[in-house]
């Protein structure tokens, strides 16, 4: 029994180290494997040089130019980690890169970098900018667009319908060789980062679609379909410019910069989302009825949309939006409009937009002189409360230290006493005198302190006489 147990006993020590063993190898392993992971997702992002000006010509790359010290790009960092290895699984041919802007300033400033994260895609000769919400999906959806062929072809009616199901926006040329198709495929070459471009024959197209003539331009969006006409719209790059937004769309940031390109006026019901009422409701869809029923008389001008919350809004007019409500923004040039009265019917509604359009409405805002120092004054003041609102200890050292320092060189400079003020009127004295005058003023200056002393003695001579000696005297 006791030569059992102790065999046991010995097999139960044999088996111990062998299964640390095991786990020892196991948790190096799993190491080794997320190491080489991370290196391989690491490996999808290229770090760029001075060399890749060279090197670049014959691939498609798509680049953040970055600074070490900014905080956006360190925020896109993971982000971009994340686009290089789905364009990588995904077998694009877009090559992901990197380049510290600060260290290679020359060869940032020969692509127009010019802030602090921009994300370019180099195609050829071509650079183009990449100005939207800075996710994954986004930014991924952008380098595949602008990376593939300018015009993509639409060969079957099936083909047709799947990319009408993928975008709500789609720009189709539709014809044979001619000088329309020439500008078309300029123009989608100049605006593939916003939107894509198509190209199909007449039996391509659904049934429901009737052209007056061929070839034609058109836009499919909002359901319907609309044809451009050279004569009413003026140029193509400025219709397609236009048109390719919804007629109404939910506006945030990005979208508002991007309209801003287009030349429209913005309509906006400012809403919240989070907090629906029955009024904001009713404002939305009294936008988006305009925007569909009176799209012949405000397409040209104006986009509608909603946006969700004011903050952003009351950023950018350095005001206060009442939540809900309507505004018109014109940011071309900073100004806006607001309803003298409430919003409460359609007809109400189209008359402010017609008054907008007429020039009757009253503008507030704008672009000018006192209106660019508000902007500065207002800028400033949110960058110190939200200093202070995130780290009020870092607020007080960033903000207090310079004031301290400034007050205490301003009393030192107060209070200072100087003797040079005697000096400067002597000199001022002596200017209009000659050279007589100044001899003779000397000598007087030289007797005096030689004077001077004795009076002082004589006087110290009778205060320390004895009292009997004064009354003597």
């Amino acid at each position: 029994m006791r030569t059992k147990t102790g065999f046991s006993s010995c097999i139960s020590c044999l088996l111990f180290p062998l299964e640390a063993m095991a786990e020892v190898k196991a948790s190096l392993l799993c190491a080794v494997v997320a190491a080489c992971l991370s290196s391989a997702v690491l490996a999808f992002v290229e770090d760029l040089d001075d060399t890749f000006k060279d090197t670049r010509v014959n691939d498609i790359w798509l680049v953040d130019f970055y600074a070490p010290w900014c905080g956006y790009c360190k925020k896109l960092e993971p982000v971009w980690q994340e686009v290089g290895a789905e364009l990588k699984r995904s077998g694009s041919p877009v090559r992901v890169g990197k380049m510290d802007a600060t260290a290679y300033s020359g060869m940032a400033s020969e692509f127009g970098v010019r802030g602090y994260p921009t994300i370019k895609l180099l195609k050829g000769d071509l650079a183009y900018n990449y100005k939207g919400p800075r996710t994954k999906d986004d930014i991924v959806e952008f380098a595949n667009r602008v990376a593939g062929p300018a015009v993509r072809a639409l060969p079957s009616k099936q083909m047709f319908e799947h990319m009408m199901k993928r975008h709500d926006v789609l720009f189709v040329y539709v014809g044979g060789v001619s000088p329309l198709k020439e500008k078309y495929n300029d123009v989608a070459s100049e605006l593939i980062v916003y939107t894509y471009f198509f190209s199909a024959s007449e039996e391509s197209l659904p049934e429901s679609v009737t052209l007056p003539e061929l070839p034609a331009v058109v836009v499919f969006k909002d359901g319907t379909y609309f044809t451009y006409n050279e004569y009413e719209e003026g140029s193509l790059s400025s219709w397609v410019n236009k048109e390719r937004f919804q007629g109404y769309l939910q506006i945030d940031g990005f979208t508002l910069y991007e309209l801003g390109e287009t030349g429209k006026l913005v309509a906006i019901a400012v809403i919240d989302e989070k907090d629906p009422t029955e009024e904001s409701g009713r404002l939305k869809a009294l936008i988006q009825r305009v925007a569909k029923e009176y799209r012949e008389h405000f397409n040209r001008d104006f986009q509608f949309g909603h946006m969700d919350g004011n903050d952003y809004i009351n950023s950018l007019i350095m005001g206060e939006v009442t939540v809900p409500s309507v505004i018109i923004l014109n940011t071309s040039n900073e100004q806006y409009f607001l309803p003298r009265e409430p919003i409460e019917t359609m007809e109400q509604l189209v008359q402010f937009i017609n008054s907008v359009l007429n020039g009757s409405a009253q503008a507030y805002g704008g672009d000018g002189f006192i209106q660019r120092l508000k902007r500065v004054a207002f800028d400033a003041k949110s960058t110190v409360m939200s200093v202070f609102r995130s780290s009020p200890l870092l607020g007080c050292f960033l903000f207090g230290l310079p004031l301290g320092v400034i007050s205490l060189m301003c009393y030192g400079i107060c209070t200072a006493e100087s003797d040079d003020g005697s000096y400067d009127i002597d000199a001022l004295k002596r200017e209009g005198m000659t050279d007589e005058e100044e001899e003779e003023d000397e000598d007087r200056q030289h007797s005096a302190e030689l004077e001077g002393p004795e009076e002082e003695n004589e006087e110290e001579d009778v205060a320390e006489k004895d009292p009997e000696e004064k009354k003597t005297d």
